[in-house]
């Protein structure tokens, strides 16, 4: 007879904040008995999605669009929530908002539903830029320097778009910052299966630093544990080739 199974794959999509929660207070020896719990336990996990932040890419949050470009306009800002400012995007109807970084982008001179025409543009860090002769010089862009601030990013381009340039976008690929979580506890957190282990000891290791600071060194090198795993399984794997290099020493 042949096992019965659920035939659903949607654990991660019903796992709600409150059984989060839960589950990483049984992990510490505690279980959850008042509102400040859950209110504490929520800003712990809060904090360890920013923490994660810098622990590198996060593929589920790269996305990508179009950036309206305008004759004369060097700099285009997108902000960290609508209260913040409205985002340069050609997106519609909403603004993208919560752009933690640009990963790469391409001057898009062509964009049909048939076809389409790329040019890499060149990534440049502040020094770079800085010391650029003339900055409102107007031409192709071909290059750009992205500033991370608290409550927007900005994205700079080089040469300043030209009125030719203007009619063209700039295409980007960016990482989102993750979802808050808020007070609705029965809602799903802003997290792909791989790393709901890592999610779930990661909470119980900051909440025992609370609560349970005898096991502290204990849940942390489980949380580290988990999380590499799933930090090195996430992405899309491609092809790597290797070819010695031929040297003929005198030629």
């Amino acid at each position: 007879m042949a096992n019965t199974t659920s035939g659903t794959v949607t654990f991660d999509k019903t796992f709600a904040v409150d059984e989060i929660i839960a589950e990483a207070y049984e992990r510490i020896g505690s279980q959850v008995t008042s509102g400040y719990q859950l209110k504490t336990a929520r800003r712990s996990l809060n904090i360890l999605f920013q923490e994660w932040g810098n622990r590198g890419l996060h593929y589920w949050e790269v996305a990508e669009t179009n950036i309206d470009l305008i004759e004369g306009q060097a700099e285009y800002t997108f902000y960290r929530a609508s209260g913040d400012g409205t985002s340069s995007t050609t997106v519609a109807p909403a603004s993208v908002y919560g752009v933690a970084d640009v990963l790469e982008a391409t001057y898009r001179t062509d964009r049909t539903s048939t076809s389409q025409s790329d040019s890499a543009m060149t990534k440049i860090d502040r020094a770079t830029y800085s010391a650029l002769g003339n900055k409102l010089s107007k031409g192709t862009p071909s290059q750009y320097w992205v500033q991370r601030l608290i409550d927007k990013t900005t994205v700079t381009v080089y040469p300043t778009p030209s009125s030719t340039a203007a009619s063209k976008d700039m295409h980007i690929y960016y990482v989102k910052r993750l979802q808050d979580l808020d007070a609705t506890y029965t809602d799903a957190s802003d997290v792909p299966y791989r790393f709901v282990p890592c999610m779930c000891s990661g909470l119980a290791f900051y909440l025992s630093q609370k609560f349970a600071p005898q096991r502290t060194q204990e849940l942390k090198l489980f949380y580290e544990d988990e999380l590499a795993r799933a930090l090195s399984e996430d992405g899309s794997s491609s092809s790597t080739y290797i070819t010695p290099k031929t040297f003929y020493p005198g030629a």
